[in-house]
């Protein structure tokens, strides 16, 4: 069977070098400027539940890059961790939108600025139990399952697994927002949707049913061959490399290939095919940060959009804003 590979061409090698050489071999255990700055102090980030593997990479690499750093993440919905940023109480927030023109009126109008980048592209994966004979499913088959036109796997497959049960994490998640807003056409979920509260909870309620089907962002999925038993030292020093990163997905749930409903191919959202939209189920990330210049949310903030940071988000299998990438297949 083949797999995708992914080599990472690296266009901001040279920033790479210069911030890689403000940390020493031993992870940066020097003298920091006392007090709050670009590379110290205490930063308080709201953060897509979605998006919590992403951010913990960046977290645990940058504190070990410059250990008087403190970041305390808050992972909640994207609705919460949005009025966090705009409100004050976190400097930072990592969305699936820019803010609005209002809200960006709201900060200027109490002299704050909001500077928004585009940090990478997610795709949301559809999960099911290993045992389901399900091969794949197209977009109208997904959104009949969705508005509960479809109701049973035998309306879809030939199978005995019975009514279908589907899994998102929470109600007010960003998935679950973005299934209603891209494919529902406004209609209210039917009965057979439930709630797990957690996004581990839809992995266990996948592995425990066969008839689930569960909805996740990639990261979740996604396990880098590179780096998965690494040590954070050992990760950041992989940073320094021109490197291939190589992602494959977890074997305890099914990851099912979707299809477009005008296409006989359907695809796993592998990061090539995020990449030039073969596979249909995807969003984009935004950092938005409010900091002032020279604070930590600014380095934080120019950590994760440069080079070093992109190629962290690119082991987590989303597909990276700000890097290059082609396609190759191996045996």
């Amino acid at each position: 069977m083949k797999k995708l590979q992914y080599i990472l061409i690296p266009v901001l090698l040279a920033m790479a070098v210069t911030l890689l050489a403000s940390c020493n071999s031993k992870g940066g255990k020097r003298t920091a400027p006392s007090g709050n700055s670009a590379t110290s102090g205490t930063l308080v980030i709201a953060c897509d539940a979605s998006f919590e593997n992403i951010m913990q990479e960046e977290i645990e690499v940058f504190e070990f890059c410059y250990p008087h750093a403190s970041i305390l993440p808050y992972y909640i919905d994207d609705k919460a961790a949005t009025d966090s940023v705009v409100l004050g109480k976190a400097r930072v927030a990592v969305l699936t939108h820019p803010l609005t023109k209002e809200q960006t009126q709201y900060l200027r109008e109490r002299k704050r600025v909001a500077k928004t980048k585009q940090i990478a592209v997610d795709a949301i994966a559809v999960i099911v139990n290993p045992e389901n004979p399900v091969e794949n499913l197209s977009v109208k088959e997904l959104q009949e399952i969705l508005t509960g036109k479809v109701t049973r796997w035998d309306e879809l497959w030939p199978t005995k697994l019975g009514d279908i049960q589907v899994i998102f994490d929470h109600s007010g998640s960003s998935i679950v927002k973005y299934m209603s807003d891209s494919l529902m056409n406004g209609q209210k979920f039917p009965d057979n949707v439930y709630s797990a509260n957690t996004i581990p909870g839809v992995f266990e309620a996948v592995r425990e049913r066969r008839n689930a089907i569960g909805l996740v962002g990639v990261s979740w999925i996604s396990t880098d061959l590179k780096t998965a038993d690494m040590s954070t030292e050992e990760k950041f020093k992989t940073l320094e490399a021109d490197d291939t990163t190589t992602t494959d997905f977890v074997t305890d749930v099914k990851v099912l290939p979707i299809r477009r409903n005008n296409s006989l191919v359907a695809v796993k959202p592998y990061q090539a095919y995020i990449f030039d939209g073969t596979y249909p189920l995807y969003r984009s990330i935004y950092m938005v940060n409010t900091g002032a210049s020279g604070s930590l949310a600014n380095g934080f903030f120019s950590f994760v959009t440069s080079f070093q940071g992109q190629k962290l988000i690119q082991t987590t299998g989303v597909l990276p804003a700000l890097v290059s990438h082609r396609q190759v297949e191996v045996n």
